[in-house]
């Protein structure tokens, strides 16, 4: 069994993942035009037909602005919790009754060989989730657009293979930036974004021996630099004795206009 996945797009313009086991193909978020999604598939050697299913983490437009488009053009079924959906469904333009897919909060959903499940994150939003995929063998975590990283989304990250983990803004950055206090006051919140050093503190609890690569991402392109976000989590796991670069844990870039190369857990 592997998984394969491909982070299309990661940022405040928009937000992308899209993960694959043996036959079964989802995309997690569509935040960009549905014509740049594809775009980006394309450039993984994906097309839309291929896809099985979109699943959304919540209703804000970087993550949700491509989805009713993609969903119409390919028939694709559309995943999300009840109140996701209240939030939503005006946002999407009409779907067919049978694509909209509700998925509670804790459920598991099988794709093929591909198992999803979804946990509860903080963000201000009406019910914001991460989600974890398995094939029994492996584990993929996705876990941004959260102001902490509470016990719970702990327990859910332990024993992943790799993390998709928000590492959004260096909080001097952002008190620096030109932003109005309200929305730093947010963004600086509970509900709001995981900052670098939240990032890396989280990592020291939730990086286990079986986490190998850890994807920074949802970088603030204000407030934020890729190279420092690395730098500070790095220097966070090392003063806490847990090793990165080609020793451990390898922390890896994300974009917000090209997606990542492919990554596998499992044989080749």
């Amino acid at each position: 069994m592997t998984i394969r996945f491909t982070i299309l797009a990661s940022g405040s313009t928009g937000n992308s993942l899209l993960v694959e086991s043996e036959e079964s193909r989802v995309l997690v978020d569509a935040g960009l035009s549905a014509k740049k999604i594809e775009q980006l598939m394309g450039e993984r050697d994906i097309s839309g037909s291929q896809l099985d299913a979109i699943l959304i983490t919540h209703e804000h437009s970087d993550h949700i602005k491509g989805v009713g488009a993609l969903a119409r053009k390919h028939d694709l079924p559309v995943y999300a919790n009840e109140k996701t959906w209240e939030a939503l469904n005006k946002h999407l333009g009409e779907l067919a009754e049978e694509k909209i897919k509700v998925m509670e909060t804790g459920s598991v959903v099988q794709f093929g060989a591909l198992q999803v499940e979804s946990y509860p994150i903080s963000h201000d939003a009406a019910e914001p989730v991460g989600y974890c995929f398995h094939d029994g063998e492996h584990k993929l975590s996705l876990a941004t657009d959260l102001g902490y990283v509470s016990s719970k989304v702990k327990e859910k990250l332990a024993d992943s293979d790799a993390i998709i983990l928000e590492s959004n803004h260096d909080v001097d950055m952002l008190r620096m930036g030109k932003y109005p206090w309200n929305i730093k006051r947010r963004i600086l919140g509970d509900t709001g974004h995981l900052s670098n050093e939240s990032a890396g503190e989280a990592l020291c609890e939730i990086a286990s021996g079986q986490t190998e690569t850890v994807y920074l991402a949802h970088l603030s392109r204000d407030h934020n630099l890729m190279d420092l976000a690395k730098l500070t989590v790095n220097n966070i796991l090392e003063d806490r004795g847990i090793e990165c670069g080609d020793r451990k844990v390898e922390l890896r870039d994300t974009y917000f206009d090209r997606p990542t190369r492919w990554d596998r857990l499992g044989p080749e």
